[in-house]
C-alpha cells in the first residue's frame, strides 16, 4: 500500500474505525515551544502573517532573520524536538480512551528525518500510536490508508490545506479542525464552512464519539 512514493505497507489497521491526526500544534505544542528555543537563540518570532519565514528577528537589533536561516532554525527545533515540546491538555487520555473503540494513526507534515525524535518523544508521553512523517499531501495518504473500508475514518489538523486535501480524497471522513490560540494563528487560512471546528480534546472526543455513533459514512470511493 503505498501513496505516490511515500510507503505505507507497514500500517496494519484492525476492522474498527480508523483517526488519522496530526501532530504539531495538535497533539504538541509547537507555536509556544518554538518561540521559546528562538529566544534561547537570541531570536524574536513576531507574528505578522501565517508563516515562520520572514517573521523572525534578531533580538539584539530587530532585524529580520534570512530565509536560510530560518530553515536552519526549524531544523534545529525539530533535531532537538524532545526537549522543547510537551503535549496539549487532555491530549493523552482522550486518545488513549479513543483508541480502544478506533485505530490511531499520526500523520505529521515533517522531514522524515526528525522521525526517530519525535517518535521517541510521543513515546515517552504514552502516545504510542503508529507515526508517519512526510512533507507530501495528506489527502492521497488518508486515502490510501482507509481505501475502500466501510468503516469510519476521522482526520484532525490545524491546517486548512491539509483539511481541505482530505476532504478532497476521501469521503465521509469527519473533518476536525483544531487550532490554538495563539498570535500566529490569527492569520491563518480559514476552512471551508462544512469542517467541524473544535475547541479542545474533550470536543474533539464528542464530535468523534458522535460520528461513530451516526453511522453516517460508506464505501470510500478512489480519488478522481
Amino acid at each position: 500500500m503505498t501513496s505516490g512514493e511515500f510507503d505505507i505497507s507497514h500500517i496494519r489497521l484492525g476492522e474498527r474505525p480508523l483517526i488519522v491526526c496530526d501532530v504539531d500544534d495538535v497533539v504538541l505544542q509547537f507555536i509556544g515551544p518554538f518561540q521559546l528555543f528562538l529566544q534561547s537563540q537570541g531570536h524574536a518570532f513576531l507574528p505578522r502573517s501565517f508563516r515562520l519565514h520572514g517573521n523572525i528577528v534578531s533580538q539584539a537589533d530587530g532585524v529580520e532573520i534570512e530565509d536560510q536561516e530560518v530553515s536552519r532554525l526549524i531544523e534545529e527545533f525539530f533535531e532537538a524536538q524532545e526537549l522543547w515540546q510537551t503535549p496539549l491538555d487532555r491530549v493523552v487520555e482522550t486518545l488513549d480512551r479513543l483508541s480502544e473503540e478506533a485505530d490511531v494513526l499520526f500523520l505529521t507534515a515533517m522531514q522524515p528525518r526528525f522521525q526517530n525524535q519525535r517518535r521517541r518523544l510521543l513515546d515517552r508521553m504514552g502516545l504510542v500510536f503508529p507515526l508517519l512523517a512526510t512533507e507530501q499531501p495528506k489527502g492521497p495518504i488518508v486515502h490510501a490508508l482507509h481505501a475502500s473500508r466501510s468503516l469510519p475514518v476521522v482526520f484532525i489538523d490545524d491546517m486548512a490545506r491539509n483539511l481541505h486535501s482530505v476532504r478532497d480524497h476521501v469521503a465521509d471522513c469527519l473533518l476536525i479542525h483544531l487550532m490554538p490560540n495563539s498570535p500566529v494563528h490569527r492569520f491563518a487560512p480559514a476552512v471551508a464552512d462544512e469542517i467541524t471546528r473544535a475547541t479542545d480534546w474533550t470536543h474533539v472526543a464528542e464530535l468523534i464519539e458522535a460520528h461513530f455513533l451516526s453511522g453516517t459514512f460508506t464505501h470510500a470511493v478512489p480519488a478522481a
